[in-house]
């Protein structure tokens, strides 16, 4: 294992904290007043400390960069980023929840040996964070997403202290990610600078195409019917992006839990409104929607499921929806398709 930085943590004492961690679910750190915020300041001071200390360990070690990332998504920025001067894992795959995910023992081991840990933030690795905070102390972990600007940001609408973390839901401000994570990989690696940002480059390049074909396609869906109803709180940066009412049933985190009394509005706004499309999302269960559906139905509405969508997670590996673009693409068509009750025509582009 390459040596990234010294400092007064042994390798076994880590690991003894951290299986205590594990076994029994980060109670060892009840006793930490921590909070996101703290934990930002934190990983932004060290994570400068850290990448300055293996720059030179990388030039001795000219093998690609380990990198881990959090989310499915961050992978697969990291590695159009890094291209064959990193090698990129993931965590956490398709179908896995970000909001309830606790890291495994083989994570654990992962992470520690890893060159960079790349964390999403913003509060969508809640169970996460813990841990995180505690390997910072020798291990570079750069939070992507708290590096945006915040008036870029919703809040959470039940925490308005906190921001929601779902900014992949709009493409330009993914772009912002993307951008970042480049920056911090020239950090760690300042003669692969020109390659990263090369790479980045075309990587914008058509994230900005994405995000203008998408808004193309989504404008072809009859304004009154540009109501996007999901499982959970996770499309409201989409809604911003293109002008859709987006409702949900769960708040922005699956760990909230959705009451009878909030299923019965949706079942009033889905059957007043006569929407006959509702959507199920990859990494969510499916059984409030469910309940919606029958709702509707003893009220004599039809509801009908328009699709799958995905939301905290990219699609299963080898299938067209296993990296981020890809993912988005199948995203706006389910939706334009389902909304519009048909494939909507594609606007045609403005001069």
């Amino acid at each position: 294992m390459r040596t990234i930085i010294q400092n007064n943590i042994d390798l076994a004492s880590f690991f003894a904290m951290v299986f205590r961690c594990v076994s029994f679910r980060c109670v060892s750190f009840r006793c930490v007043s921590f909070r996101c915020v703290s934990f930002r300041s934190l990983a932004s001071l060290w994570l400068c400390l850290c990448l300055a200390g293996s720059s030179a360990a990388l030039a001795a070690n000219p093998h690609p960069i380990a990198v881990v990332a959090t989310t499915s998504m961050l992978a697969d920025a990291m590695q159009r980023i890094g291209g064959d001067r990193v090698a990129v894992t993931a965590l956490m795959g398709a179908g896995v929840d970000p909001h309830s995910y606790r890291q495994t023992r083989s994570d654990i081991v992962r992470m520690v040996r890893a060159d960079l840990v790349v964390s999403h933030g913003l509060h969508l690795e809640a169970q996460l964070e813990p841990f995180l905070a505690q390997l910072v102390q020798r291990t570079p972990v750069a939070a992507l997403a708290e590096q945006l600007d915040p008036a870029k940001l919703l809040h959470d609408e039940d925490y308005p202290e906190r921001h929601d973390p779902h900014v992949w839901m709009d493409p330009r401000l993914w772009a912002d990610v993307v951008a970042a994570g480049a920056q911090t990989l020239s950090r760690l690696d300042p003669e692969g600078r020109p390659y990263y940002e090369a790479n980045a480059d075309r990587y914008l390049a058509e994230l900005d195409a994405l995000a203008a074909d998408s808004g193309r396609m989504l404008a072809g869906v009859p304004p009154g019917k540009r109501v996007l109803v999901t499982a959970h709180d996770a499309f409201r940066y989409f809604g911003r992006a293109y002008g859709y009412e987006v409702v949900a049933i769960q708040g922005i985190s699956t760990e909230s839990e959705a009451s009878l009394n909030r299923i019965e509005q949706l079942v009033e706004l889905v059957a007043s409104r006569g929407i006959g499309a509702i959507f199920v999302e990859s990494s969510v269960p499916q059984r409030n929607i469910q309940a919606l559906i029958e709702g509707a139905a003893a009220r004599g509405h039809e509801v009908r499921i328009g699709g799958e969508l995905f939301s905290d997670a990219m699609g299963a590996p080898g299938t067209p929806e296993d990296t981020y673009i890809g993912m988005f693409r199948h995203n706006v068509s389910t939706i334009a398709t389902a909304l519009a009750g048909s494939a909507p025509p594609a606007q045609a582009p403005e001069n």
